[in-house]
């Protein structure tokens, strides 16, 4: 039983940086305070909402002035991530084939905070509309995983996947599938999700949880570092769709665990950890990994203290399995059971395994 070896991972959250600040009960202490938005211009008359933000995120304190002027946050916050994550796998950018070291980053929308600013411009900007064409780049969803590439020289596969609360995961498909044919030896997967007065007040006004920030990235390497260390891996990704009028969300993810377990091999008793979407005082989807595995196990999640990270929210869980096994009391080479699902009905399973020293588990 043999996965995709993870062998970096970089985040960037509220309770911290770095995949200790994720680690059990860290995250609950460090758990992010809220923070009031200032809103001003156009936004002034919005609510002001309450958010898990990064703070003192400072891009040029961490990058330097140079070529860092225009980024708007959720590119920083990306290639800072990236950052983090090479220099964890000791991927060494001077020596490592460039076209083959590819980049995948999972989004909702990009940023909305230089889109609604730029959608402003077009309408207080005298005739005929005299847009400031610098700002145009990070309006588009693949800004930040095309910056991080130019930053760092990945010349490889580089994608975005705009999949919502499911995206981290459908990344992390892609990723392996990409790996899997020989597109790349070495690809980052990761998703980023910023926090903006634009994003904080569209979140109050929807409905939605407490808006949050955060960034991860993770390195897989099947081919290049196949006799390295690994930090973990990932076993299997699958993913499903429940209609309106078909099978409910929880029968729905529940076979999508249960595939998962059998393309890795697995067998239910062998699993001893979940890490799911589901926000507060909601069950379906742990419902449906205990359903599978006929009986509790251990939760790991991350929400409540760190707010809505949308897309970046399996990326998190992603970092805080890790980091129990890195950090906490998480057995050697446990497994665990990452779930998603978005309010169209599709969902999504992963199953990975984590290592405690980072050393040669394999096989």
């Amino acid at each position: 039983m043999t996965g995709v070896p993870i062998t970096g991972c970089g985040v960037l959250t509220a309770a911290g940086e770095g995949p200790a600040a994720l680690a059990a009960p860290a995250v609950a202490a460090a758990g992010a305070p809220a923070v009031r938005v200032d809103v001003t211009g156009l936004y002034e008359d919005l609510p002001r909402p309450t958010a898990s933000a990064i703070a003192g995120f400072d891009v040029r304190a961490t990058l330097g002035r140079k070529g860092t002027s225009f980024f708007d946050r959720a590119t920083a916050l990306a290639i800072v991530a990236c950052g983090h994550a090479v220099r964890d796998a000791g991927l060494d950018l001077e020596t490592a084939d460039p076209a083959r070291i590819g980049l995948v980053l999972g989004t909702t929308t990009g940023s909305l905070g230089s889109t609604m600013d730029y959608s402003r411009e077009t309408l207080v900007q005298d005739r005929p509309y005299l847009v400031n064409p610098v700002l145009f780049p990070n309006t588009v969803m693949n800004c930040a995983s095309g910056q991080a590439a130019i930053w760092y020289g990945f010349k490889g596969v580089n994608a975005t996947v705009a999949g919502g609360p499911l995206a981290f995961l459908q990344s992390l498909r892609y990723a392996m599938n990409a790996l899997d044919r020989g597109f790349a030896d070495t690809i980052l997967v990761g998703a980023v999700e910023e926090f903006t007065p634009q994003a904080a007040w569209a979140a109050e006004l929807a409905g939605a949880r407490p808006a949050g920030e955060a960034a991860a990235v993770f390195v897989l390497d099947r081919h290049a570092r196949a006799d390295g260390p690994a930090l973990g891996e990932v076993l299997a990704v699958t993913t499903g769709f429940s209609p309106t009028g078909g099978p409910s969300v929880t029968e729905t993810l529940t076979g999508c665990v249960r595939r998962a377990l059998a393309r890795a091999n697995v067998s239910a008793d062998e699993v001893g950890a979940m890490a799911t979407g589901d926000l507060p005082g909601e069950t379906a989807e742990s419902d449906a990994v205990t359903t599978v595995l006929g009986r509790q196990v251990a939760h790991l999640g991350v929400g409540d203290a760190l707010g809505d990270c949308r897309a970046a929210t399996q990326a998190v869980a992603l970092a805080r399995v890790l980091a129990e096994h890195r950090c906490g009391d998480a057995p050697d080479g446990g497994l665990t059971v990452i779930t998603g699902r978005g309010a169209d009905g599709a969902v999504t399973a992963a199953l990975v395994r984590g290592w405690r020293d980072a050393g040669t588990h394999r096989g």
